[in-house]
């Protein structure tokens, strides 16, 4: 059998139960993919981006809904090297996607402060517009559930806030584009696995920051991941907890909250009976 339809078997097969049907039980639950969507699914190169590509494929020969895929990779200036092995891995795994050039590495490495927060901005802003020239209407991500609870986690501890990653969000600069995380419920631990079970190896962490072999630069999410593999010891289902905890909130015990940047106080409605 091919390669490729090996891949492709095993998504439905072997890891059927831990990645394709949390896969198509977060678009179904979130309603994330409905008719007449075009969609723009966005691949960095790594693991996550390249099978949510490989998952919209599968989903586009079996559901009965109605809509369009383009499968873009928004280059923020990889080395040669790594534009290499992601077109690599693209003809592999029989994806035709298109390659958008732009210079956002160089951009965020001139901010000493907040790099990976320009990165990060930046590169969002390059998708959107791409997506918008290519008609889409909704752009997905490879975020998955250790993202989710990533994300979490971090919020509570450098902003003092607490909020978490949507499965779905509409963008406020760009009229009509919403934001799509169909591997909302699928664990990194799955995927990786399936990786490996195909014998695939897909970039891991091309950021210019860390590649710089003077650099002591540590990205704050993979200090995040180490933090919750401490936790975990102090309690085995935290990661569970944590992405409960989004779901479970019990506005009788808060402080305060904010809701369309308006604030509200638990003193607002505090009275003796």
């Amino acid at each position: 059998m091919e390669k490729v339809k090996m891949i492709e078997r095993s998504l439905i097969t072997t890891y059927r139960k831990g990645i394709y049907s949390c896969f198509i039980k977060a678009i179904n639950e979130y309603e994330l993919v409905k008719d007449n969507d075009k969609i723009c699914v966005c691949i960095s190169g790594g693991k996550d981006s390249m099978v949510l590509a490989k998952l919209f494929q599968e989903l586009q020969r079996h559901s009965s809904l109605n809509f369009e895929v383009e499968y873009v990779v928004m280059n923020p200036g990889y080395n040669n090297e790594i534009l290499k092995q992601i077109k690599g891995n693209l003809e592999l795994l029989n994806i035709d996607a298109t390659i958008v050039n732009t210079n956002i590495f160089e951009e965020s490495n001139k901010c000493i402060k907040n790099p990976c927060y320009i990165c990060a901005k930046l590169r969002r802003g390059a998708l959107y517009r791409i997506a918008k020239e290519k008609g889409c209407n909704k752009i997905a991500l490879g975020h998955h559930y250790d993202d989710v609870i990533e994300t979490t986690l971090m919020s509570m501890l450098t902003n003092g806030s607490f909020q978490t990653m949507l499965p779905k969000l509409k963008s406020t600069s760009f009229e009509g584009m919403e934001l799509i995380r169909p591997l909302y419920l699928v664990r990194e631990r799955y995927i990786i696995n399936w990786a490996r079970y195909n014998d695939l190896s897909f970039i891991n962490c091309a950021c210019s920051m860390t590649k710089k072999e003077d650099s002591s630069f540590e990205g704050q999410r993979k200090k995040t991941k180490r933090l919750i593999q401490e936790l975990k010891k102090y309690h085995p289902n935290v990661e569970d907890n944590i992405f409960a905890s989004s779901k479970n909130v019990n506005l009788n015990m808060i402080l305060g909250y904010k809701k369309d940047e308006k604030e509200y106080s638990f003193l607002d409605e505090y009275e003796w009976e």
